[in-house]
């Protein structure tokens, strides 16, 4: 054969539909070929496996089949649907979903080109669909942390626009970042799980599983089982193999709660498994590689415990590699109005009641207690004003009477003197070794003009920790009660302001009330935000009123001017356009 006929045959074989329908049957994404008059011609295997119809199912049924909702059909001179991607010439790119057989909606972007003739008569039309299911995952992850990590007042789901908490929110994105062990350190009931579920939802293992378990919850052997696992018959009831923790959490994170409770022998056996990387069930011999990042918890005095002989201090360095020392409540009495009408909205909603307001007085004696139960007894404090308030606005004489009292139910001076009373007067200045003490007294102004009692601050608290209420942790305005009445005044708590002027004080906007002066002196955030006041101010004067024009000049979304517009308590018709 020579030479010519070799290259027509070569040709021939190119142009062979068998040969070309090779090529698109190898192509990833899903192909379907409609006729002009809406049916499907031709499909490839990918679009088979994208919408579990085989292609027996699909050829020669109408497009429509596939329910694409984009599509938009129209009668054709009253007779026949004609499909209308064929009114428009050329490539058609949009995305869009289509159901698979099953039911599913899957999101797709779907390329269309219409076919035509010499004279521009409509031979069909060829899609190109492409599954973007886990485009939209990430989409939908990327927005999910984009709503979490840009407000201004909350992280992860907690709450917070201390500075105190700002910094308490960057160490933990920080910690979250790397692979290393995180040891959350803070009092009782005030959230040490939320802090530690935000280090995993924010760090690289995030996909991979997160498994708890609460160190103080059982005894030495059902400890030991839960955290590396057993073979059948390693103890009595034990009729089946059964994998620990440390094993269900192999590529993601294992939160250990209340690790200063973990008794010696089973610190001996945590060690080894975090040198060796290694765990063997109880009850076996055969060692099984884990790969796991810790995340301990406690509320224990790690390093009291390390001198009284009760913790192993070579355990104690393999996993405070990166401590978080989280605030306690009384160390960032400025977050509280903001965590109260948090709360009271949260209840409010799940009770579907509509939400009340807080009174100032009210407000002023939450601010003024030591809350040495933390953000927990904040909560518990708002669910009871709820029931006692019946779903009417929250006076002073609707807080649980410790409260108003000024002394904590249980800790604090209270216990003190309960422990007094009981075991004499020197009782009540010991405390065991291991318990988190505080660092240095703090005057709190009581209710009553000059009034205080003493409290503590700047113990190893935890952080803010709020149960996600909503999927965006965004706190919604509720009316603080002036005496004009609950439409006179709102409170923001978008963003409070660090030391609010309540109603009914001479102290102006960002001034502590003279009850509260001593308790919180000036900051350098007061003075950074008092700036930016000014800075706001100025942009929106510059903007006529206009929030997109004054965000633009600020470089700032809207959302933003919005929040520091509640937040200082600007008033656009008074201080603006005024």
């Amino acid at each position: 054969m020579d030479a010519k006929a070799q290259q027509g045959g070569g040709a021939m074989h190119e142009t062979d539909p068998r040969f070309l329908r090779g090529i698109i049957d190898t192509l990833n994404e899903g192909l379907v070929f409609v006729g002009p008059d809406g049916r499907i011609r031709m499909v490839n295997p990918a679009l088979e496996r994208l919408t579990g119809f085989t292609r027996d199912e699909l050829v020669g049924r109408a497009c429509s089949v596939l329910q694409c909702d984009a599509c938009v059909r129209q009668r054709k001179d009253g007779g026949a649907h004609w499909c209308r991607l064929f009114d428009r010439k050329g490539e058609n790119r949009k995305r869009c979903t289509v159901r698979r057989k099953d039911g599913t909606v899957v999101p797709v972007l779907k390329n269309a080109r219409v076919l035509t003739d010499g004279q521009g008569g409509v031979q069909g039309a060829v899609e190109i669909i492409t599954d973007l299911s886990e485009l939209v995952d990430k989409e939908r992850r990327i927005e999910e942390l984009s709503r979490l990590l840009g407000s201004e007042e909350g992280f992860a789901g907690m709450v917070g626009a201390s500075s105190a908490m700002h910094r308490t929110f960057r160490l933990l994105e920080r910690a979250a970042e790397s692979d290393a062990p995180v040891l959350l350190l803070g009092a009782s009931g005030t959230g040490k799980e939320l802090a530690a579920r935000a280090v995993h939802d924010l760090g690289r293992r995030r996909n991979g599983p997160y498994v708890q378990l609460n160190c103080a919850a059982l005894n030495e052997n059902l400890l030991e089982s839960e955290l590396f696992g057993h073979v059948r018959g390693a103890f009595t009831g034990a009729v089946r193999d059964r994998q620990g923790r440390f094993e269900a959490a192999h590529g993601g994170d294992l939160f250990l709660d209340e690790i200063g409770d973990l008794p010696l022998p089973t610190q001996v056996k945590l060690l080894r498994v975090l040198e060796t990387k290694r765990i063997e069930r109880v009850g076996d011999n055969h060692p099984r590689e884990v790969d796991v990042r810790i995340i301990a918890a406690t509320n224990r005095n790690l390093g009291a415990l390390v001198r009284a002989g009760r913790f192993r201090e070579d355990l104690l360095f393999r996993i405070n590699v990166i401590p978080v020392t989280l605030p306690a409540l009384a160390a960032r009495r400025e977050d509280i109005p903001l965590l109260a009408a948090f709360f009271l909205r949260a209840i409010t909603e799940r009770d579907g009641r509509k939400a009340g307001g807080l009174t100032p007085a009210a407000l002023r004696h939450l601010v003024a207690y030591t809350w040495p139960g933390n953000v927990r007894e904040l909560r518990s404090a708002m669910e009871y004003a709820c029931v006692v308030a019946g779903g009417g606005d929250i006076d002073a004489e609707h807080l649980p009477p410790h409260i108003i009292d000024g002394t904590p139910e249980c800790g604090g001076h209270a216990l003190a003197a309960t422990v007094a009373e009981r075991t004499g007067p020197d009782a009540a200045q010991e405390a065991p070794a291991d318990e988190v003490r505080p660092d240095a007294p703090v005057r709190v102004a009581g209710p009553g003009a000059g009034g205080g009692t003493q409290g503590r601050a700047g113990e190893v608290g935890a952080v803010a920790a709020i149960p996600v209420v909503s999927a965006v942790p965004v706190v919604p305005a509720v009316p603080v009660v002036t005496d004009s009445g609950p439409d006179h005044e709102m409170m923001s708590v978008d963003a409070h302001d660090r030391v609010m002027s309540l109603p009914g004080t001479s102290g102006e906007a960002g001034t502590p009330p003279p009850a509260m002066a001593d308790t919180f002196p000036p900051t350098q955030r007061e003075l950074r935000e008092g700036e930016e006041r000014r800075q706001l101010l100025a942009a929106l004067r510059r903007a006529r009123g206009n929030i997109s024009e004054a965000a633009r000049l600020l470089g700032v979304y809207r959302g933003t001017v919005r929040n520091r517009m509640a937040r200082y308590g600007i008033d656009l018709h008074r201080e603006v356009k005024g």
